[in-house]
């Protein structure tokens, strides 16, 4: 998510959990070269799947606290307006093999945004601490929600942020969407000079007037040494090396960790306003990671 710094704010608090960790997650790279493959044989190993969550279970069951973490309070460097609580309140299964994450206008607990009293409640989850991974196929297949304000979105941040910070930890935005381009979405890298506004990315738009929130889409990215390139229902739309961030760093060769959220509001999509109907939800079919 552009301009995000939640986690410079909130860097103290996971730096301890990510030191401990980190060891014992090991990072799944690719793109080694193998010894000649005997005739007959395949030339190469099919890709091994490293991370798959596909929310089954009943409904209203929390998510797989095996898999996914999730954080609580605002974010008051994008100027989002929800709360991010804990539980299941805004996110939890459905019964039928999806996670829904809610936005409701609420305020059942009197949280305390950083404008005040929160207007909204929302979810948003990581996979920090569990499961990390360098280069492969990372994919979700997910139904956006519609309406002024809504900010969904599926990304990554470098496990070494708790060390590094943001925006030298890098960060992988495999799918962003803003209430006000209902037919659009964008993939973007952020790294150490080309951050926020400034990140480096393009959008792709679904064809005739289609939203996207009218359907499910799948989004991904196929991740290798310095390349990342974005699909959106299996159509490349840009692919991006070290060559495209000005002589920066390029910081996206190295574990990552995974993000599913639902903001409302910020700077981006601007807030909610009266056309705007609650509750909103982001409903994900599954998150499945691959070696390639």
């Amino acid at each position: 998510m552009t301009v995000r710094s939640s986690w410079r704010r909130r860097a103290s608090l996971y730096a301890a959990s990510l030191a401990c960790c980190v060891a014992s997650l090991a990072a799944v790279p690719t793109g080694a070269s193998a010894a000649p493959a005997p005739v007959g044989s395949p030339a190469k190993a099919a890709a091994a799947a490293t991370f798959t969550d596909d929310f089954n279970g009943a409904a209203g069951s929390a998510v797989d606290g095996g898999k996914w973490q999730i954080e609580t309070g605002d974010n008051v460097n994008n100027h989002e307006r929800q709360y991010y609580t804990a539980g299941n309140s805004n996110a939890a299964l459905d019964g039928q093999g999806n996670l829904v994450i809610t936005a409701r206008k609420e305020n059942p607990n009197n949280y305390q945004c950083w404008y005040g009293r929160c207007e909204y409640t929302s979810a948003r989850l990581n996979t920090s601490g569990k499961f990390t991974q360098a280069y492969g196929h990372v994919e979700a297949r997910m139904k956006v929600p519609r309406g002024q304000g809504m900010w969904p979105a599926f990304w990554m941040l470098g496990d070494d942020i708790g060390s590094v910070g943001w925006p030298a930890s890098g960060e992988i935005d495999v799918m962003e969407n803003v209430g006000f381009e209902p037919g659009t979405v964008h993939g973007t890298l952020h790294g150490p000079g080309y951050s926020g506004s400034g990140g480096i990315g393009a959008a792709y738009t679904l064809p005739g007037g289609q939203a996207f929130a009218d359907g499910f889409h799948t989004f991904a990215v196929d991740w290798a040494p310095n390349s990342v390139k974005w699909s959106v229902d299996g159509n490349v739309y840009q692919t991006r090396t070290p060559a495209d961030v000005g002589g920066n760093q390029w910081a996206f060769n190295k574990p990552f960790f995974l993000i599913l959220n639902l903001a409302v509001g910020g700077y981006w999509p601007g807030d909610p306003d009266g056309s705007t109907s609650f509750p909103q939800q982001l409903v994900v079919d599954y998150v499945h990671v691959t070696t390639q």
